[in-house]
């Protein structure tokens, strides 16, 4: 390994031939009770000069490098000139770069300024991770997201307006058996008032480090959701998403029972038809032993 990553290391499955470039460690957040990622770190801004470092040894042995990931979970979190400087770095050392992507927080976008999200599209970050996880005001507070619906919604448009592309995530099983209902309509909802270009469903998966805290921040007893139930969340959420604009929508994280593939409004049927197969049982779903984060 040429660079001496601080681990656990987590990327978004596209991101898989990308240069992994940790701007941040761990999360200036990190109080999510579903997310276990970053619990053992600290948060950190790292220092330009060990992050350019990273970035010419990697120039030495890949020259021809295309895509590019900051990591940790938070990389948005750090101040504005810090990552101009890290983009102008990039940009000058990978003639061949095509893009600069990154997760962002609901925070990172409420804080920043259109004008600031502007300059970094400008220098070279084109695409932004975003986890609603759901839309349900009620459901977020369960789970300690640290934002309300309106929130998302505001900091989301703000990024659409700088010109960034969006991929966007949900949870299925993340209101349980009694709020699944609300938890997919309230995010129907969110999402249809959201220009996303991209939008994933994941199924929750409690890692047993954090499996007390979030049941105790549920605040009643929760009943996790079996696949034929996740199956017909899918199919609720697909039946009323109605995006303002052309949405590729995907369910092939590895957490996910069956894999979906297509473009909102466009392909709902045949999305909608495949699901039916699979509720039915007509479908082989992913077996459990295949499935992880």
């Amino acid at each position: 390994m040429l660079i001496d990553y601080d681990m656990p290391l987590w990327r978004p499955p596209s991101e898989a031939n990308s240069f992994i470039l940790q701007v941040t460690l761990g999360c200036s957040f990190n109080r999510c009770s579903f997310c276990s990622m970053y619990r053992t770190k600290q948060f950190v801004v790292r220092s330009l000069e060990s992050i350019r470092a990273e970035i010419q040894t990697i120039a030495r042995a890949y020259p021809g490098v295309r895509r590019v990931f900051l990591a940790d979970g938070d990389a948005l979190a750090a101040p504005t000139e810090h990552l101009l400087e890290i983009l102008n770095i990039l940009s000058a050392t990978f003639p061949r770069l095509e893009r600069v992507a990154s997760y962002a927080l609901p925070a990172n976008l409420l804080k920043k300024s259109v004008d600031e999200l502007r300059q970094l599209r400008e220098a070279g970050l084109t695409l932004l991770y975003y986890g609603i996880e759901t839309g349900s005001a009620d459901l977020l507070k369960r789970i300690s997201k640290g934002a309300t619906p309106e929130v998302m919604i505001t900091g989301l448009t703000k990024a659409k307006q700088a010109g960034l592309t969006l991929s966007a995530t949900v949870i299925l099983g993340l209101g349980g058996q009694r709020y699944w209902r609300e938890h997919i309509d309230a995010t129907a909802d969110l999402v249809n008032q959201v220009a996303l270009d991209y939008l994933s469903t994941l199924q929750l998966m409690i890692d047993p480090s954090i499996h007390e805290e979030f049941h105790r921040k549920f605040r009643e007893p929760f009943q996790l959701q079996d696949d034929q139930a996740l199956l017909e969340e899918q199919a609720r959420l697909i039946a009323r998403l109605q995006p303002p604009a052309p949405l590729t929508f995907r369910s092939n994280h590895a957490s996910n029972a069956l894999a979906l593939a297509g473009t909102l409004p466009q392909d709902r049927e045949r999305l909608l038809d495949i699901l039916t197969a699979a509720l039915a049982g007509q479908l082989s779903l992913r077996p459990d032993w295949l499935r992880g984060y």
